[in-house]
């Protein structure tokens, strides 16, 4: 599919992309949502970088994965609209695409990841109750998963370990009472995210 935007000095890009993304053998496209390229386009006459989102859906049929991926402009459609397939995950924005196509690569259970997302935003938010920040998975490693938060210093990124033996207790905890409101309150409809807790009253 193509589809065109303007440059902020006039100049028209044409972005061509796939509606249905096979990461099973699409390696490259995975590469570039891992590095923040996907879709990226820089602009032939003033240099300007654009990284445009546009509604796709992400297929990787050794992961167990079908998932629909929402622009970010989307977000406040996508919670008035109630119509979407619930029998497909959605995601909202690309960074959150590029979140949880990590979590799944490694294995790791994204009901927990996201519960624990909403632990480390609540102790951010009890130090600094006047930002708004946000925490990203990065890794699994030896010293346990290690997560990123933005916005509690300009341009600086906080880095947070949680010890596996967490994740694991986290995760039996699930698996023994996944309807319980902890893990409940992180879906919406197709849609889980930690997001979700932080939606204005106006979306909810």
């Amino acid at each position: 599919m193509k589809k065109n935007i303007n440059c902020l000095c006039g100049t028209n890009l044409q972005i061509e992309y796939e509606e249905t993304i096979d990461l099973d053998t699409d390696n490259e496209s995975l590469d570039k949502i891992f590095n923040g390229t996907f879709l990226s386009q820089k602009c032939s006459f003033c240099g300007k970088m654009h990284k445009p989102e546009f509604k796709i859906t992400i297929v990787w049929k050794s992961k167990d994965l079908k998932m629909e991926v929402y622009p970010e402009l989307d977000r406040g459609e996508f919670y008035k609209n109630k119509k979407e397939n619930p029998s497909i995950e959605s995601i909202i924005g690309y960074p959150e695409m590029a979140d949880r196509l990590a979590v799944i690569k490694d294995d790791l259970e994204p009901v927990v990841i996201e519960t624990l997302k909403s632990f480390l935003l609540g102790k951010a938010a009890e130090a600094y109750p006047d930002n708004e920040i946000n925490a990203w998975y990065h890794c699994k490693g030896a010293n346990g998963i290690e997560f990123h938060l933005d916005g509690i210093r300009p341009d600086e990124v906080a880095v947070m370990r949680i010890p596996m033996e967490m994740y694991e207790n986290t995760l039996e905890d699930y698996k023994k009472r996944p309807k319980n409101e902890t893990y409940a309150s992180l879906r919406v409809r197709s849609y889980l995210s930690v997001q979700n807790l932080l939606r204005p009253d106006a979306l909810k």
